[in-house]
């Protein structure tokens, strides 16, 4: 990964690991991903992988992010910033509850 996609993918990973230990880090399709139960939750995408102008953390079907009939299921990054940070680890917890 490039320098700005591999800052980004690392500081999302220490935030994963520390606010879901249960998620087993693993990569799919060359990206950073975290399972639980064999089951894939969320991935970091590298924003040189498809030429775009930001990275993004998705989640999967099995992310437990449900509210009401319409919800959010990526989610662009520049930069990780503290507000950032909390966001993704509150996504996070409740990706998995």
């Amino acid at each position: 990964m490039k320098d700005e996609d591999r800052v980004l993918a690392e500081r999302v990973h220490a935030i994963i690991t520390a606010g879901a230990p249960g998620l087993a880090p693993k990569l799919w399709y060359g990206m950073p991903a975290y399972a639980l139960n064999g089951k894939l939750v969320c991935h970091f995408q590298p924003a040189e992988k498809f030429k775009s102008r930001y990275a993004t953390l998705g989640f999967s079907d099995p992310a437990q992010l449900d509210d009401g009939a319409m919800w959010p299921v990526s989610h662009a990054l520049t930069e990780i910033t503290p507000e950032v940070e909390a966001r993704i680890s509150a996504l996070v917890k409740q990706a998995v509850s």
